[in-house]
């Protein structure tokens, strides 16, 4: 999700960005505006005296302004955090029946998932991925299909043997799995 918001976030950034000094651009260099755009000509300023101070003396106004304000802070804040966040799950507690725990590493057992799945008939690559917290993990898996494979028959597979092994391995007593299958292009084989 982090992903598509980034994208319209900044494409539409882009595109008032794009537009706006376009528009100001083409007034620049002398092109007629529109009766409705905010400039008259050339030599127009962008916000007049009076433009600027009109709303200086409604009630209303202040409290606004800054509220807009705010919540632009507010949303750069989470759009900031979320982009610097982990992703990768680094650690996994590992439950060793004595009271205590031991630290499993997230890329060993993303390793190990992805070997397993690689090694599954019908699977050409796979790609692990560990997230959540390091007491419940969950993994993201991303599988690339021969021609010949099954998906139903692929995916049954993936779930009751690499996943299943991994979540038994490490002592967890689930592990949540979403598995992406993607196949893999080909020609069409001939039929004689």
């Amino acid at each position: 999700m982090l992903r598509t918001v980034n994208r319209v976030l900044l494409g539409l950034v882009g595109l008032v960005l794009l537009v706006l000094g376009g528009a100001v651009l083409a007034v620049g260099l002398g092109l007629e505006p529109p009766s409705w755009w905010i400039h008259d000509g050339r030599h127009d300023v962008l916000l007049s005296q009076a433009e600027r101070t009109r709303w200086r003396d409604e009630g209303w106004w202040w409290p606004t302004v800054i509220a807009v304000l705010a919540l632009l802070v507010l949303l750069a804040l989470w759009w900031l955090t979320a982009v610097l966040r982990r992703h990768r799950l680094t650690e996994v507690l590992v439950d060793t029946g004595d009271g205590e725990g031991a630290l499993l590493r997230g890329r060993a057992l993303e390793g190990v998932l992805t070997t397993e799945a690689a090694r599954l008939d019908g699977v050409e690559r796979a790609r692990a991925h560990l997230t959540g917290r390091r007491g419940a993990p969950e993994a993201r898996l991303r599988a690339r299909l021969q021609s010949h494979a099954h998906p139903a028959d692929t995916l049954h597979r993936l779930t009751t043997e690499a996943v299943a092994h991994a979540r038994d391995s490490a002592g967890l007593a689930a592990l949540p799995a979403e598995v992406r299958l993607r196949g893999v292009k080909h020609r069409a084989e001939r039929v004689s």
